[in-house]
């Protein structure tokens, strides 16, 4: 699940989390043929200090003139205490979240640089910018036929905007679980046919389903971007016969994600929480899923998502964890015992590099998983097409050190998953598209046929423009041995149901396309 999030470009609080650094980790940048003009080597001085104190260096080839300097400079701006006299960057936010911005002093009262020093870092990037977008690589053309999977529309509710926030199945019920922004979870069974609705605290955004014992579920609190700690993690028992303790831990900041695993190794299951939250988050595991059992990794704002696994074979189950926001990249937590974890940092990225979802899958078969990564988040400052956003796979040399090995690029690319949909023993992707309005519409879901040798085939089908693809789940939902796929799709407002209506004439939107494999 992917949540609207401010896409902080550059970020100012928290002074004991900075860290200096510069450069660009993962991703090829344009290099400026010509030398910079003497005048604004002081600007670009600034930017680097500045700049870097909390997050890589942002070329400034990855943002057009316009944007950084309408858009993203006045943010950054106002988190260095600059602004305009008598301008309250406040003023249109609403109450409860202007008291925890001021709580965490994210626009400064004082200034912590000179208005002229402030002028030369935006005369630099003015100059150094591309007067438009760069253009993406070329790659193959999507094809616009995609045989291997029947599409099929499925409308539950009688809802004016599609707003799935959740999909999973659970294959042993053959239940399928909606999430809904307006506080609801449906339930469906594998024809895709309503079985029950039930209202929830929050926008429902994750569940499991473990053995002998009710699904727990996960609810955001906000699903824009809000720093309140409104979200929980709780049983959800609809046969209201609970032989176990109930789960309910609250007070999470915009919890996207979790997981379970016995990080303590006393026979318990723990719970792996990842708090999006908006400029604070938490990444936290609780011990026997109590409150009480409370274990902060870090307050950093932007975990997206967690895969559990005994990484380095000691016996204890490590963390991997996918982290958005300004400070983007995928880090290891290796578990020392004892409740204990010490960080490894796999791949960094830049502030508008936009991560968005990860999973792992071993592409070349060779007993270590690899990372299958899309980065596409636009819903941000710079709401612009991003030659660099796509979807990318990251090969492990068998130390957990990744680099990435293949690049295919997709504006506002969401999520991406592994299997082998055409059952011919490797491993497809299929990914989808949010954040952008695409030339193509249709384009918002792309299925990747493995050629051999890291070619992948990339097509897709008409009945993909009848939506915003926000959420997607694979599984065999028929029963007749191949992987299915289901999208979920989210409209903000009509006026982006109305813009699709406008570039496709399509004037149907279903909550769910649901595309049955015809492989078997």
């Amino acid at each position: 699940m992917l949540f609207v999030r401010t896409g902080i470009i550059l970020l100012i609080f928290a002074r004991s989390w900075m860290f200096f650094t510069s450069g660009n980790i993962g991703l090829p940048v344009t290099v400026q043929k010509n030398l910079l003009p003497d005048s604004l080597t002081p600007g670009k001085q600034l930017a680097l200090k500045y700049c870097t104190s909390c997050h890589l260096f942002p070329e400034p080839s990855l943002l057009d003139k316009k944007t950084w300097v309408n858009k993203v400079l006045p943010n950054m701006a106002w988190r260095l205490g600059v602004r305009e006299k008598g301008y309250d960057p406040y003023t249109d936010i609403i109450p409860e979240e202007r008291d925890l911005l001021r709580s965490l002093n994210i626009y400064p009262e004082k200034a912590i640089l000179s208005n002229a020093d402030w002028k030369k870092i935006v005369a630099y990037f003015e100059h150094e910018a591309p007067g438009k977008p760069l253009p993406q690589q070329k790659h193959d053309s999507i094809s616009n036929e995609l045989t291997l999977f029947s599409p099929k529309h499925i409308v539950f509710d009688d809802k004016q905007l599609p707003r799935t926030t959740l999909l999973k199945f659970d294959s042993p019920s053959d239940e399928l679980y909606a999430g809904d922004a307006e506080n609801k979870l449906y339930i469906l069974n594998n024809n895709f046919e309503f079985k029950s609705a039930w209202n929830v605290e929050s926008a429902p955004v994750d569940i499991d389903f473990p053995d002998n014992e009710p699904p727990r579920l996960l609810t955001v609190g906000s699903v824009s971007p809000s720093d309140q700690k409104n979200g929980r993690l709780v049983t959800f028992d609809t046969t209201f016969t609970v032989q176990y303790p109930p789960v309910n831990i609250d007070h999470l900041p915009r919890p996207v994600q979790f997981a379970y695993a016995d990080l303590d190794m006393d026979g318990k299951q723990d719970a792996i929480v990842c708090g999006f939250g908006n400029n604070t988050g938490k990444l936290v595991w609780y011990s026997d899923c109590k409150i009480s059992g409370e274990n902060v990794l870090s307050y950093m704002p932007g975990a997206r998502k967690v895969e559990v696994g005994d990484f380095n074979k000691d016996g204890k189950p490590d963390i991997m964890v996918l982290m958005t926001q300004a400070w983007e990249e995928v880090v290891i937590w290796y578990n020392q015992g004892k409740g204990k974890f010490k960080e490894k940092k796999l791949l960094r990225f830049h502030p508008a590099f936009g991560a968005s979802y990860f999973e792992l899958a071993d592409f070349n078969k060779d007993g270590y998983p690899d990372i299958l990564l899309t980065n596409g988040d636009n819903w941000d400052y710079s709401r612009i097409n991003k030659n660099y956003h796509g979807v990318r796979i990251y090969l492990n040399d068998g130390k957990y050190n990744f680099k990435e090995k293949w690049f295919f690029p997709l504006y506002g690319a969401s999520k991406a998953v592994a299997g082998d949909f055409d059952n011919d023993g490797d491993i497809d992707i299929a990914a989808v598209s949010f954040y952008s309005i695409l030339d193509n519409p249709a384009n918002g879901f792309v299925y990747f046929s493995n050629e051999g040798n890291f070619n992948f085939k990339p097509a897709s089908l008409p009945d993909a423009a009848s939506g915003k693809w926000l959420t997607m789940e694979a599984g065999d939902f028929d029963h007749d041995g191949d992987i299915d796929i289901v999208l979920g799709s989210y409209f903000h407002n009509a006026e982006e149901m109305t813009s699709l209506i406008t570039t496709t004439g399509i004037s149907s939107f279903p909550q769910l396309l649901v595309l049955l494999n015809r492989k078997n």
